[in-house]
């Protein structure tokens, strides 16, 4: 039997207009989200910090936009220093250049292998609402298992509850609302190309490759249904052997 692979998911191409537009709302966006929505940001900071393994090394944040993560991590001088922030935008990277000039910032995808680390480099990974933009997530997650240690490793994960009520009618009244005021237009076209990955999507792709150790949902962590919560924290650790899907091993 064969099933069709719906990965790396396909979109048109963006007009330069476009492109300018996501860029500069990506940026804007980080900045509004702390300032105006403080008490949804402080969940998604503090939950990878919260949920760190003891004595950690090497870090690698991907999808690290303009470096709002690092100010609440609480880091020794050897932590910082081997503290690496990826981001494909030039711009928002820049933006961690100047800002925290002690960690390592990188202009890269996170989709695309990682060819300057060698297996199992870091001890910790970071993907603070990354995985839903991404349309070839597997590759990523492949990537980042690859490099994190199997022993003792940990990836934090934070991601949106992308299709349940609550994230919807959120989403509605905050990034939506901006963004049409901001450029006249409608707000369709930006989100479909940058929220593509639901929840259970991203859970199912984790699967193969992590365990969960943890789990919780904001805001209302005693109700773990994902349509009545707007964000869920996962701490996971690296399987030894990845269980791989039935497709893959040519069943």
């Amino acid at each position: 039997m064969t099933i069709q692979n719906k990965w790396p998911k396909i979109f048109p191409p963006l007009t330069a207009e476009q492109q300018r537009i996501s860029d500069d709302f990506m940026a804007h966006w980080h900045v509004v989200l702390p300032s105006r929505y403080s008490i949804i940001d402080e969940f998604n900071h503090r939950y990878p910090v919260q949920h760190a393994p003891a004595n950690f090394d090497r870090t690698l944040e991907i999808g690290a936009g303009l470096g709002e993560h690092l100010k609440y991590e609480v880091l020794t001088p050897e932590q910082r220093k081997n503290y690496f922030c990826l981001d494909v935008r030039e711009n928002m990277v820049e933006v961690i250049h100047q800002a925290f000039p002690d960690v390592r910032a990188i202009v890269h995808d996170c989709q695309e292998p990682l060819t300057m680390f060698e297996d199992g480099y870091f001890d910790r990974a970071l993907a603070v609402h990354v995985l839903e933009h991404l349309p070839n997530l597997p590759a990523a997650i492949r990537e980042i298992y690859r490099l994190i240690d199997k022993q003792k490793g940990v990836f934090s994960v934070v991601i949106p509850c992308e299709g349940g009520l609550a994230y919807g009618l959120a989403r509605r009244i905050s990034a939506q609302r901006i963004f049409e005021k901001r450029y006249n237009q409608s707000y369709k076209w930006f989100i479909s190309r940058e929220h593509i990955n639901l929840a259970a999507e991203i859970l199912e792709e984790l699967k193969p490759y992590f365990e969960i150790k943890n789990r919780t949902l904001f805001p209302f962590p005693f109700i773990p249904i994902q349509t009545l919560n707007l964000v869920i924290g996962l701490t996971l650790t690296p399987r030894p052997i990845p269980i791989m899907p039935v497709d893959q091993k040519g069943i």
